[in-house]
């Protein structure tokens, strides 16, 4: 926290230690006045969250509002988060390691959401911040409802729907492996637990797509997915096409995503595709060994493994040696 005098008008505020609405009115008009977020103006807002324990419910929104322009919109390159402002950021945000209020969390996942581009440790540390909430059972996470430790509620699993969700809109559109390490420590983290259904769904889906992109396909690259905004498109808000597609209908749904192109000049290369197709069903050696010791890690074979293992199997033209014997315990 900043060592001086509390200017006009934050003094006020920040000696009732309550946000109210009058107050997000007067901020505003004081940050967005000259129409540029300043760095003073920035640390104030993380002054004023961390030091108030009420506020008014329009206090979220700008806050967010405000530092995504400052991050994303003010930033150079416009639309970019550097890495300098994403370590400035975690350094802001993180209390040994973890993010403690709704309104930095929410933060944190709108910025993945806004910007074209980000740090990938961004987006793990966004991830980090589900995981902590989920073994702990505290946390902004929660959105107020008071779970068990060591279980995924329905909040868990949208939070974690919408970072893969973001990071996939800008061009990153496979799981990467770090993201999918992730998703299996949440995993065996609440192996005996009665998690929400939609879990296992994410699940299966996301670390099928990992598996998937690694065997060979070409997905296109963030320029040519940023020129190409029809690809793209979803029904749904902050839902890129092709994640929204893949994670959001049946268990085909990662083959559909990849198999559907609504532009008329990619039916040219149908063929093309669908060799690539065939090549990314594979699963190879690299990804069946790191799969076999990632499932047998804790000795435990999960419901939600023995049906991304069952995915494998039924989708997959090519099943490498060393995934048989899961083959076999998953039958």
């Amino acid at each position: 926290m900043w060592q001086f005098a509390w200017p006009e008008p934050v003094r006020p505020i920040m000696e009732q230690g309550r946000i109210g609405a009058d107050d997000v009115l007067t901020l505003r008009r004081t940050v967005f006045g000259d129409g540029i977020v300043s760095d003073r103006e920035a640390e104030l807002l993380f002054s004023l969250n961390e030091a108030c324990t009420e506020w008014d419910r329009a206090w979220p929104e700008f806050f967010v509002e405000a530092l995504t322009d400052y991050l994303v919109h003010q930033a150079q390159p416009e639309g970019h988060i550097s890495e300098a402002n994403a370590e400035w950021l975690i350094g802001r945000i993180s209390h040994d390691g973890r993010v403690d209020t709704a309104c930095e969390l929410e933060l944190l996942v709108s910025l993945l959401e806004k910007a074209q581009s980000c740090p990938p440790r961004l987006v793990a540390f966004a991830l980090e911040q589900v995981k902590a909430g989920v073994l702990s059972g505290d946390g902004p996470t929660r959105a107020g409802v008071a779970l068990k430790p060591g279980v995924i509620g329905e909040a868990e699993v949208d939070l974690l729907r919408r970072i893969l969700y973001a990071y996939g809109g800008h061009g990153n559109i496979a799981i990467s492996q770090a993201e999918a390490e992730i998703l299996f420590d949440i995993n065996d983290a609440t192996i005996e637990a009665e998690n929400h259904p939609s879990w296992s769904d994410l699940f299966v889906k996301a670390i099928a797509n990992f598996l998937m992109h690694a065997s060979g396909y070409r997905v296109p690259s963030r320029e040519e997915a940023l020129r190409r905004a029809a690809w793209l498109d979803s029904t749904e808000p902050n839902v890129p096409g092709f994640l929204g597609r893949m994670l959001s209908g049946g268990l085909k749904g990662i083959l559909d995503a990849y198999r559907h192109d609504p532009e008329t000049e990619m039916e040219k290369r149908l063929a093309a595709r669908e060799a690539e197709m065939r090549l990314a069903e594979r699963v190879t050696e690299s990804e069946a060994l790191w799969l076999a010791e990632r499932i047998g890690r804790d000795g435990v074979l999960h419901e939600n493994e023995r049906a991304l293992i069952r995915f494998i199997r039924d989708e997959s033209p090519h099943i490498h040696p060393a995934l048989q014997p899961l083959l076999q315990s998953a039958a």
